[in-house]
Formats: structure tokens, sequence, C-alpha cells
């Protein structure tokens, strides 16, 4: 099983990334699971039709009974098993709290043991990396991490704290950084910045998604770019970076196994 989180800056596109590379390993015929970990609840929104899922948190704020597998897991493009976790009432209480919350019931619902995926991606707010929201990286659920960025000055700045907080747990055997994700704004001396910034933090960049009006206009029709224009160029940067960690995975599996 590939565990993979990917974090980033609110707003930077990781959702759009993480849907897109779901939707690409299912064309490679992979079972996948995503979970998206924020409190907007739309991780998923492209592979269900543009229907948004009832988040795990609402669920158990709304109903008295204890949530079963079919109440808050959904089925979407290519197979796609999808979770959101949302947060606390605004204003009230922690968003991390969620993360924790929904991994419990996961466990306790037993739901990789169920659904037995190939891939299971995590969509991770990566403007706080503590609390709940670091769950991904220590508490074994995920194995490589991918950070979402682009040429902009905060979403360096939020990459960096997480490359800060994977660095934090190196020692406990924990989640590491497999690679960075550039995904481009056409801001000035864009590729300049982010290049330098992956050779300081001796982080290779293992994918490159151009800024495209296609991507927008599928979304806009409650789709990923790789559902709905799979044999354009964009969604062949997302089948890349699938490839890429597919062959990466199992580089490491015959390593471990010559060991």
């Amino acid at each position: 099983m590939i565990k993979i989180a990917i974090y980033g800056k609110g707003g930077i596109g990781k959702s759009t990334v993480t849907a897109n590379l779901a939707a690409a390993f299912a064309m490679r015929g992979k079972k996948v699971l995503q979970i998206g970990c924020d409190p907007k609840a739309d991780s998923t929104i492209n592979l269900l039709g543009g229907e948004p899922l009832e988040p795990v948190m609402n669920f158990l704020r709304d109903h008295d009974r204890e949530p079963e597998i079919n109440d808050i897991v959904r089925t979407g493009f290519g197979g796609v098993q999808c979770i959101e976790t949302g947060g606390p009432t605004p204003g009230i209480g922690c968003a991390g709290r969620g993360i924790i919350a929904t991994f419990n019931l996961i466990d306790d619902l037993r739901i990789f043991r169920k659904f037995q995926p190939d891939i299971v991606l995590y969509d991770v707010l990566g403007d706080v990396v503590c609390g709940g929201f670091a769950v991904p990286i220590r508490e074994g659920y995920a194995e490589d991490i991918l950070i979402v960025t682009s040429g902009e000055k905060m979403a360096l700045y939020a990459a960096n704290n997480i490359r800060t907080a994977v660095d934090n747990f190196a020692d406990r055997g924990y989640a590491s950084v497999k690679g960075i994700v550039f995904n481009h704004r056409n801001v000035p001396r864009e590729e300049e910045k982010v290049g330098e910034f992956a050779r300081n933090a001796g982080i290779p960049i293992v994918g490159d998604i151009p800024r495209s009006d296609e991507i927008i206009e599928c979304e806009e029709d409650g789709m990923t770019v790789v559902q709905g224009l799979p044999e354009s160029e964009i969604s062949g940067k997302f089948f890349e970076l699938a490839d890429f960690l597919l062959k990466e995975h199992e580089k490491k599996r015959k390593e471990e196994q010559v060991q």
C-alpha cells in the first residue's frame, strides 16, 4: 500500500493536485482512497461530480448514532473512495481535532481492511503543522509526503514550515518528504524561487504542473482534468507524477526484499 500525505498552504492547489493524482492512479487500475483533511471539506468534490460529501465532523454533530462506513465514504470517479474530515462549528473548537476523530473512526470501522486500497492519499492543510494536522506525519498513517508550492512568498514560507515539521520527526521513523510538486502561478522569477528553495531544502521537484485554464474549466463542471480531458498535456503531468510514485514504491519494495 502506498500512503502519501499531500501538504501545502491553503489555496495553493493541493486539493486539485490530490484529486487529479487520485484520478490518474485510478485510471492506472489502482484502488484509491482519498481522505480530505481540511475543515473546508472540498478535497473530493471534483471526484464526486461536483457534489459535496458530508464530512465526518458534521455527521458526528448532527446524528445521535455512531456512523457506519456508508455514512462517511462515497465512491467517486474511477472507483476512488472518498472521505472528508471536516471541522468544528466556525469559531468553536480546534480544526485539527476533526482529523484525529476521523482517523480514530477509520481505525474503528477497519476501512483499510474493507477497501484494501493500493493507494491512500491524505490532503492536508499546511498552514498549521501541529496537533491534528500533524497526525499523518507522526502517527504512521502516511509514509511519504509531497509538498505543493508555487513561487509565491507565503506558499514557500508554508512549504518550509512543513519541511521543518517533518525534520523534527525524522529520528522517529515517521513519514519523510518525497518531493515538491511545483504548481505554477506565473509570478515573477517563479522557477528560480522554487528551484532555490528545493536546492536549499535538499528536496527534489517531482511534479511540475503548469497553470492551466483546462483545470479551471473541468472543475467548473465538477470533475478533475484527468477525467474531463485525459489526453491533454496538463493531464499528462498528473499521469507522470502517478507513474513516478508507483515506480518509486516498487523500487523501495525490491530494496526491502533484498535486505
